[in-house]
């Protein structure tokens, strides 16, 4: 491993268990109208008091437990649910995608917080800040507003859009004068991203906009492009993780299509890739001794040889019996009778429906035969003495009916001892032809061997293509819409169209020629061209024989030049995007390499396409909502192009937004530069903060006497909050 790939090996980080921490004090706040603020974000929940420097925040999800040491049930929240493992599968937030739908984990949220922030009143004597989506359902909002007054006893409740608030902190006026900022806010939500225009500081609600994808979704793409990369990754790469490589590796690019240009070039995938080490275990080996290693060795060297006994055993003895079935079809054949009828008669007797069924299985048994003893050229024969047959030549009348009986069985013996007699001759024929072809070659290769070593060279080469050609006829089959796979379907429904003989002419005796000719059976290889045949064993048999001898004699021909060493490369950009380890390695195995996942999840942002949901992207949306104002009013909104939630954080996003919005302006149109907030995370409870303690915050609240009038729906409509069904 060089030094470069070491450099960008980051490590899993491994959870850390929660601490205990004590509920703060309440007496400073006792009996004090302090308001009481409350950032309820998909993912994470923030509360304090507006006098606070900063908020309180845990995970916004809860989780019902039974503990099963003491048997006794849980009710966790927040960061406490990593502490049970038993407990994460059973993970609930309040949230469903960008609406709040479940109240009873939205009870148990607050019910944390405000043990956390101390109160031990019998309700909530504070004002309070809430945030809520933008376009909130009003169903939602009734719900929420039903849980803080009748639940809470409230006083007060108001609700305002938390990225409008963001933007409230970080260009809030200095003095006492009202809020009167312009500009144009996009926020990078867990589960959508919304762009809002502001003039005269309020938030033009009517012309902002929202798409569904966010950090969640993000998350989901970045896990299961992993999952296609790694399908058979040996850990379970969990969401969390995702997460984390998301918000650490990923980046928006500024082009890009150039980008991707650019990772064409294997070098540039291997600077730019991420590699992510996940934990893994290094198997413990049992250390054997050297006389237990002998010993297995010598048990293993047993066995095989007791294996190699018993297959070269089994297969003389089916050699033999295809060598008896020969001789005795052979002379089955040579005593055909005259008489067609007799001799049809014996043939059925025999199992064959004709005479062409007959010289089929003999030259099939014959193909066998010579296929057994070419596997075994070097075989030693033993010698065997030919045993005497006494009654073969005596004459049938001097025998009674055992000696006939006796005489029949000497026969049968008689040639099976003279086809293996004639299959020995055959051996030693063909071991003497290989011995002087051998003697042959060896001439040609100390007398010229360039010429011998090109043509060894060119046999692999054309041997090879043929496999090629093989192989993409397979791969061509797989495909019913390929030439080769229609060119199949026309062979079976020519074959289907042929004049065949119907089961009703067959019944009442006419007969089928099909097979009587022996092109018929080349339908079935035309039919099944990925089956592997005889003549491709052969092939690769030869091709075997042929780069061995190039590896022994060739010292320009090694490993790398054999026809499995060609097949098992890869391509080098395959390689560079996803590297193959050494078999055995445990560490190599249990890596993901991020390379083009880094641009392409940030990209979804801009076109949601990619990831399969009908959806307008960030450019376009930006587009729409800019050419709803006039010159003048897109010139002032321009000018400040605000940034806030958590992937307002990922490198890049900055330039990508300039350069989205540069070609979408008039030349002449000043486009101030992309600002992002301060602290993307906190800042919107941080405004929230600053606006409650105003006097116009106690002007905008909903009161509980007022919501006893109008229900939970209805709000006072202001410059932070939604506007539907807003008085």
């Amino acid at each position: 491993m060089d030094e470069a790939e070491t450099s960008n090996i980051f490590y899993v980080p491994t959870p850390s268990l929660p601490s205990i921490t004590p509920p703060d004090s309440y007496d400073p706040f006792r009996s004090q109208p302090v308001p009481l603020i409350i950032d309820n974000g998909s993912s994470n929940l923030r509360f304090g008091f507006s006098t606070s420097a900063s908020p309180h925040s845990s995970p916004n999800i809860i989780a019902k437990y039974k503990e099963r040491k003491f048997n006794h049930s849980l009710l966790l929240f927040g960061d406490a649910i990593d502490a049970e493992s038993g407990a994460k599968s059973q993970g609930k937030t309040p949230w469903e995608g960008d609406v709040l739908l479940n109240f009873d984990a939205m009870e148990n949220a607050l019910d944390y917080a405000f043990v956390r922030l101390g109160i031990d009143a019998e309700g909530i004597e504070h004002p309070v800040l809430m945030t809520e989506r933008l376009c909130s359902p009003l169903h939602s909002r009734a719900l929420t507003s039903e849980l803080m007054f009748e639940q809470y006893s409230v006083p007060s409740l108001t609700y305002c859009v938390d990225s409008v608030m963001s933007f409230y902190h970080n260009n809030k006026p200095t003095s006492s004068s009202p809020f009167s900022a312009d500009g144009l806010v996009v926020s990078f939500n867990t589960a959508s991203t919304s762009v809002i225009p502001i003039l005269n500081g309020k938030g033009v609600l009517s012309h902002a906009k929202r798409i569904p994808w966010g950090t969640q979704q993000s998350t989901e793409y970045l896990l299961k492009l992993i999952q296609l990369k790694y399908s058979s990754f040996p850990t379970r790469v969990t969401s969390a993780q995702a997460s984390w490589m998301l918000h650490n590796f990923c980046s928006f690019a500024t082009d890009y299509p150039a980008v991707l240009r650019s990772l064409k070039i294997p070098a540039n995938i291997r600077a730019a890739e991420r590699i992510i080490q996940f934990p893994f275990a290094i198997p413990v080996v049992e250390e054997k001794t050297e006389e237990e290693l002998t010993r297995i060795a010598e048990k293993r060297k047993e066995q095989g040889k007791k294996l190699q006994e018993l297959a070269a055993k089994s297969r003389m003895e089916k050699l033999a019996k295809k060598e008896n079935d020969l001789q005795y079809l052979t002379n089955l054949k040579e005593g055909k009778s005259d008489n067609k009828r007799e001799w049809n008669h014996t043939l059925q007797v025999e199992g064959f429906d004709d005479e062409a069924a007959l010289d089929e299985t003999i030259k099939k048994l014959e193909a066998d035969v010579k296929r057994a003893r070419k596997k075994d050229p070097d075989g030693q024969d033993d010698v065997i003495e030919e045993p005497s047959f006494p009654l073969i030549d005596v004459p049938d009348a001097d025998l009674d009916e055992e000696g006939i009986k006796e005489k029949k069985k000497q026969k049968l013996m008689k040639a099976g001892f003279d086809a293996r007699a004639r299959a020995r001759r055959e051996k030693e024929k063909e071991r003497e032809e290989k011995e002087a072809e051998e003697r042959r070659e060896e001439e040609e290769r100390e007398n010229n061997f360039d010429d011998w070593a090109a043509r060894l060279r060119r046999e692999q080469e054309v041997i090879m293509t043929k496999i090629k050609e093989r192989g993409r006829r397979k791969a061509a089959l797989s495909d019913r819409k390929s030439a080769a796979a229609q060119a199949r379907m026309k062979n079976i429904a020519s074959l289907a169209a042929d004049e065949r003989v119907s089961k009703k002419k067959r019944k009442a005796g006419a007969e089928d020629m099909f097979g009587a000719d022996d092109e018929d059976w080349q339908i079935y290889r035309k039919l099944n061209a990925a089956a592997v045949s005889s003549d491709e064993e052969e092939e690769f048999n030869q091709l075997r024989i042929i780069e061995s001898k190039l590896l022994m004699h060739d010292p320009t021909f090694t490993a790398q030049h054999t026809h499995a060493s060609i097949t098992s490369q890869r391509s080098a950009l395959i390689s560079a995007c996803r590297p193959q380890y050494e078999e055995g390695d445990i560490e190599g195995s249990a890596r993901i390499h991020l390379n083009t996942e880094r641009w392409r999840v940030c990209e979804t942002y801009f076109s949601p396409g990619m990831a399969g949901v009908d959806s307008a992207g960030l450019g376009e949306v930006l587009q729409g909502i800019l050419a709803r104002f006039s010159e003048a009013e897109k010139a002032r909104l321009v000018k400040n192009v605000f940034i806030t939630g958590g992937p307002s954080q990922f490198p890049g996003l900055q330039e990508r937004l300039y350069g989205t919005l540069r070609p979408i302006l008039p030349p002449e149109m000043h486009l101030g530069d992309i600002v992002r907030a301060a602290d993307p995370s906190l800042d919107a409870w941080k405004g929230m903060a600053s606006f409650a303690n105003t006097d116009e915050f106690h002007q905008v609240g909903v009161t509980a006497e007022e919501y006893q009038e109008w229900g939970g729906e209805r709000i006072k409509r202001w410059w932070g909050g939604n506007c539907n069904s807003a008085v």
